[in-house]
């Protein structure tokens, strides 16, 4: 098998449990621990919280070290935080459930890093593209499949072996990171981890691609966890509908993103990337105001659609940046490139999750909603306004080398 036809499969069982996770803390909040919405807010932060605080030691250990033992650590970080997770749901610990789904995620983190940097290594600069387009597959897939799944099936009666599932998904990724070959480390001399963290920010905020990247992600992400914050009240108090309707709302996402990725993959030399660039976080913008325009008691499409949107753009236009970010970087520096980029993506998330948990508290679902607008529009116009919009072929792309 080769190098990415592994991390594709592994990548399929660390995505899975990840989703489980996006979906299913703030529905086994609900119905396990009859969390308010601040709770769900803080919980849903517990979640994204490990990409802020370990996506910048991750890249300097990524840098150090072979991928492949990295990528085998994160496996079994995610394993154990898993298990933790299903153990505290059954014991009705709630500190315990925020603090293992905690320690889920910084095996996630540490897993998407490695296999960003190792896939510069493993394929010509060519087929860049493709190769990110198929380890984002599986991510696209779980998103389908994971919450069309919860969403059938959640209840009161079910809900104590929804983290029992996700503990599978790393057990699978074990079987076949295993078999990952050895990388020499980018940078196996020691160096201060300050000055070194440093040049990897220094490096993003200097490159004018890199900085838009990380400004348009930053607000995108902050709104969609401000999102997640806000739909389950939304759902239930505004709109008047089933909670189920937002697993089968994720599951639209899903549908969308796998969608997207695979366009990725067959089309990537024929769709430009400024075009994908400025289209996904601009169509995040209509995907929000559809939710604003839905009706209580009414038909759920509307949710659907918007869901839709928000993973069909977006998630081409992941595979597009994580392109970029491979081409414009150094290769000793791709570890903390990808670190720096990540904290700023999934940095934001706890941030926008206790923000949409605390809108809905002191105001109301849908001044939440209308706050998420706000932002999205300020994603797009970080896009809109900067260099991507001339980035008309990849090929214009060089990798900088370090000196």
């Amino acid at each position: 098998m080769s190098v990415v036809g592994r991390l594709q499969l592994a990548g399929c069982g660390m995505h899975l449990a990840d989703q489980i996770a996006i979906v299913g803390v703030p529905l086994v909040a609900a119905l396990a621990f009859d969390a308010s919405a601040g709770t769900i807010g803080i919980l849903v932060a517990c979640q994204s919280m490990a990409h802020l605080l370990g996506s910048l030691p991750s890249g300097l250990i990524i840098d150090r070290s072979d991928p492949r033992r990295v990528a085998l650590a994160a496996v079994l970080i995610s394993l154990l935080g898993f298990s933790g997770t299903a153990m505290s749901v059954s014991a009705g610990n709630l500190i315990g459930f925020g603090l293992c789904v905690t320690v889920a995620g910084f095996g996630i983190v540490l897993f998407t890093l490695a296999a960003l940097s190792v896939l510069p290594k493993a394929v010509p600069a060519e087929q860049l593209v493709q190769a990110n387009a198929r380890i984002e597959i599986p991510r696209s897939t779980a998103s389908l499949l994971v919450p069309l799944t919860i969403g059938l099936v959640i209840s009161t009666g079910t809900v104590n072996w929804v983290f029992v599932v996700a503990a599978a998904g790393p057990l699978l990724a074990l079987g076949v990171t295993i078999g990952l070959p050895h990388f020499a480390p980018s940078h196996p001399n020691g160096q201060n981890l300050l000055r070194r963290i440093a040049e990897g920010g220094a490096f993003v905020l200097a490159n004018e691609f890199l900085l838009a990247i990380s400004a348009c992600a930053l607000f995108w992400n902050f709104a969609f966890s401000a999102l997640l914050a806000t739909m389950v009240p939304l759902i239930t108090e505004v709109y008047r509908m089933n909670p189920g309707t937002f697993g089968i709302a994720m599951a639209a996402f899903g549908l969308a993103a796998f969608l997207g990725s695979t366009l990725a993959a067959r089309f990537a030399g024929r769709i430009r990337p400024n075009i994908v660039l400025l289209f996904g976080p601009g169509s995040s913008v209509p995907a929000a105001l559809l939710l604003l325009a839905v009706t209580p008691a009414g038909s759920p499409l509307p949710i659907y659609a918007a869901f839709f949107l928000l993973g069909f753009g977006p998630s081409m236009w992941l595979i597009a940046q994580h392109t970029v970010r491979q081409l414009v970087s150094p290769r000793d520096m791709l570890g903390r490139v990808n670190a720096v980029i990540q904290t700023t993506i999934y940095g934001a998330r706890p941030l926008g999750a206790l923000s949409g948990g605390f809108l809905v508290a002191a105001t109301s679902p849908r001044s939440a909603l209308v706050f998420v607008a706000l932002i999205y529009a300020l994603s797009f116009a970080a896009a809109a306004l900067s260099r991507l919009r001339s980035i008309r072929s990849y090929s214009e792309l060089s990798a900088v080398e370090a000196a």
